[in-house]
């Protein structure tokens, strides 16, 4: 996915339901039956998805320079009820169970080239499941909306990947647009 995609996907992101949305909405619940699963191998990992989905420009950072593992950690463990959770790291196990049988390494460890077909191959299902009117979110949704929110919410998002302006000036309506400008967030 390069840069524009990533946009066009936040565009749509802030458009559609996110995943544990309820839970911003009415509060967590709470739940005792929550997962907490997130080893420091796992939050690599998920790093490294991350940065698969969003890679470092050169003028711009990637998602891995915003902790997107850290962000995804606390958005599934506060905001996701059990069954999503489970969802959520059925996925994460299946991406390196994938990652060692075809390539015989942890997904990690894989060239930029092997990343980018193994989540090719999930970003298709997940269109497939998400088009079919499947209540169960496939767990690349999850993972790609997660990679796109935190990344973009996040200050090396906001202040490099973004036009960033802290405190807006005057109201101008009408700005001339530059090729390869970046949005602005205020």
């Amino acid at each position: 996915m390069n840069r524009r995609e990533a946009l066009s996907a936040t565009a749509a992101l802030m458009g559609s339901a996110i995943v544990g949305s309820q839970a911003f909405l009415f509060g967590c619940s709470g739940s005792e039956t929550k997962l907490e699963n997130f080893s420091d191998e796992i939050l690599i990992l998920l790093d490294e998805i991350g940065e698969t989905i969003l890679p470092a420009t050169t003028s711009s950072p990637g998602a891995k320079t915003s902790r997107i593992g850290d962000f995804m950690k606390v958005i599934v463990t506060d905001c996701y009820g059990p069954e999503e959770q489970k969802t959520f790291f059925d996925g994460v196990s299946n991406i390196q169970q994938t990652a060692h049988k075809k390539y015989n390494t942890s997904f990690t460890k894989l060239t930029d080239a092997q990343k980018n077909e193994m989540l090719l191959v999930l970003d298709n299902e997940s269109k497939k499941n998400n088009s079919g009117g499947d209540e169960q979110v496939h767990f690349f949704t999850m993972v790609n909306q997660l990679t796109v929110w935190g990344f973009f919410s996040s200050e090396p998002g906001a202040t490099q990947a973004l036009r960033y302006v802290p405190i807006p000036g005057r109201y101008e309506g009408c700005v001339p647009y530059k090729e390869g400008e970046g949005a602005w967030i205020y």
